[in-house]
């Protein structure tokens, strides 16, 4: 999903990378498989395993001031946390996203059309069924989705190796036993103007049912 792009931190600029929960680069997250499994076969949800390689980590500082935490493995998945502070001491939700669709424009026009699809009430795709708003609520038939710029680690030294903007926003669809399913829909272009659409499919995980 992630391209290697031009240029590096200095270390001696760039703020020590956190460790959240326990969680980083090199360290090996195991999961409660029973966090999704007590859905049977209601989610679409693509990944099945309790194990969790930890390869690269992302950091997003929000406009708002909160932070997001991302860990990803080599095939893309991608474990999150949000939290209202750098240091992640205080998580405010945590999450597990698997690559549903990578999709490469090969028209310039096919970008405008793709950042749509993003401000929409819902969303659905091939293989999909409807999948509702789930940031800012859907009353609304139309709101922009959120920006923001993505420093990706490949190790701990504290220097940023790639860094990748990102338009996305979040949906959900209900499931049988009251769970839950999110798609996140993203449109991400790196420092060298190469651009891609992801779709990304996960569920919401409590505190209790993961450690590092």
């Amino acid at each position: 999903m992630f391209d290697r792009l031009f240029g590096r931190k200095s270390a001696n600029d760039a703020p020590g990378l956190p460790a959240i929960r326990n969680v980083t680069i090199g360290r090996t997250v195991v999961l409660d498989p029973l966090a999704w499994r007590r859905f049977g076969g209601a989610l679409l949800f693509p990944f099945d395993s309790d194990t969790l390689q930890i390869v690269a980590q992302g950091v997003v500082a929000l406009d708002e001031g909160g932070f997001i935490h991302r860990f990803y493995t080599d095939d893309d998945v991608m474990f999150q946390a949000v939290s209202n502070d750098r240091a992640g001491q205080d998580i405010t939700d945590v999450t597990i996203f698997a690559p549903w669709q990578s999709r490469y424009p090969g028209r310039a026009s096919e970008r405008p059309a793709w950042r749509e699809r993003l401000t929409a009430r819902s969303f659905t795709d091939d293989g999909l069924p409807e999948y509702r708003r789930a940031w800012f609520g859907d009353e609304a038939e139309r709101q922009e989705p959120v920006s923001f710029w993505e420093d990706v680690h490949d190790d701990r030294d504290g220097i940023v190796d790639r860094r990748i903007f990102q338009t996305c926003m979040l949906y959900a669809r209900t499931v049988e036993g009251d769970g839950r399913e999110l798609l996140l829909a993203i449109d991400q272009e790196n420092e060298a103007g190469e651009v891609s659409f992801e779709i990304m499919l996960g569920m919401a995980l409590e505190l209790g049912e993961f450690r590092a």
